[in-house]
């Protein structure tokens, strides 16, 4: 997640991540054409020995929604997916699928880290 400015005011945390992203989307569409890996990723791609598929967790908010386009209902408890964006001000959110306009914060204050 990466906090932002609401004004114009670069960030070269976000400008790095936007990178990241920018470099990801394009080997997909790279596979998507039919490029194998290894033409991609060249001979200096490191090993990874004795590998496991694993899982960690990745910050997320929890709510109550209202006026979401497939989660319908009025204050209906939600989880989002993602969190990649959060305004300074703590009141948008953007996650991996959509704006938030964000609210108060919850009253207990472990949850607002």
């Amino acid at each position: 997640m990466l906090l932002f400015n609401q004004r114009n005011e670069p960030s070269a945390e976000l400008a790095r991540e936007m990178a990241r992203l920018a470099a990801l989307f394009a080997d997909m569409e790279s596979i998507h054409r039919g490029l194998p890996p290894e033409v991609m990723a060249g001979d200096d791609a490191p090993v990874l020995d004795r590998w496991v598929l694993a899982k960690r967790g990745v910050p997320c908010l929890a709510g109550l929604s209202t006026g979401h386009s497939t989660l319908v209902g009025e204050n209906r408890l939600i989880s989002t997916s993602e969190l990649w964006l959060l305004s300074k001000d703590r009141s948008w959110a953007r996650t991996l699928s959509r704006w938030y306009r964000l609210g108060r914060l919850a009253e207990n204050p472990g949850l607002n880290a």
